[in-house]
C-alpha cells in the first residue's frame, strides 16, 4: 500500500511539473534562436538573400542549397504571420494532421532523429501558437489572432 500511494505521489508530482514546464512561454530569444541556430541557420543566415531577391534567383540560390533569410526575429516573423503567412508552418510540419501525412521540406532539417525533429517542432508550435498550414487569403482572424511569436 505504500508503495501504492509513494508511486501515486511520484506520477502526480512530475505531471504537474510537466504541466508546468508546459505552461512557460515559449519565446525567440530562449528557445526558438538556439534551435533556428543549431538546425536552419547554415542555410538561412544573414549572407543569404532577402525574400523577394530569393525568389527572382530561386533557381541559384537552390542549387547553392540555400534558402532566404531568415536568422532574425523579424525575418522569421514574417513566414509566420504577414506577408508569408504560413510558410514556416508549412515547411516544418511533420505531416502528421495532413490527408497525404507528408511533411514539409524542411522537416527532415529540425534533427537528427525523429524524436529531435518532434521536440523541435513542438517547440516552434509552442512559439507560434495557432499552428496552420494555410495562406494569408485563406486563414481566418481567428488563427491570426492566435499567433503567438513571442520574443
Amino acid at each position: 500500500m505504500k508503495k501504492t500511494v509513494a508511486t501515486l505521489a511520484t506520477a502526480l508530482c512530475m505531471a504537474g511539473l510537466s504541466s508546468l514546464a508546459q505552461a512557460q512561454e515559449v519565446t525567440w530569444s530562449k528557445d526558438i534562436k538556439p534551435v533556428f541556430d543549431k538546425h536552419c541557420l547554415a542555410c538561412h543566415d544573414a549572407a543569404t538573400p532577402e525574400y523577394a531577391q530569393f525568389k527572382k534567383e530561386k533557381e541559384l540560390w537552390m542549387k547553392k542549397g540555400l534558402g532566404m533569410r531568415m536568422e532574425t526575429y523579424s525575418h522569421l516573423i514574417s513566414f509566420v504571420g504577414w506577408p508569408n503567412t504560413g510558410a514556416l508552418m508549412r515547411r516544418l510540419d511533420d505531416g502528421s494532421a495532413k490527408a497525404d501525412k507528408k511533411p514539409g521540406n524542411m522537416y527532415q532539417y529540425l534533427g537528427a532523429t525523429e524524436a529531435e525533429r518532434q521536440a523541435s517542432l513542438a517547440l516552434f508550435k509552442g512559439w507560434v501558437g495557432s499552428w496552420s498550414l494555410k495562406r494569408f487569403n485563406e486563414v481566418t482572424k481567428e488563427e491570426l489572432s492566435g499567433i503567438k511569436v513571442t520574443y
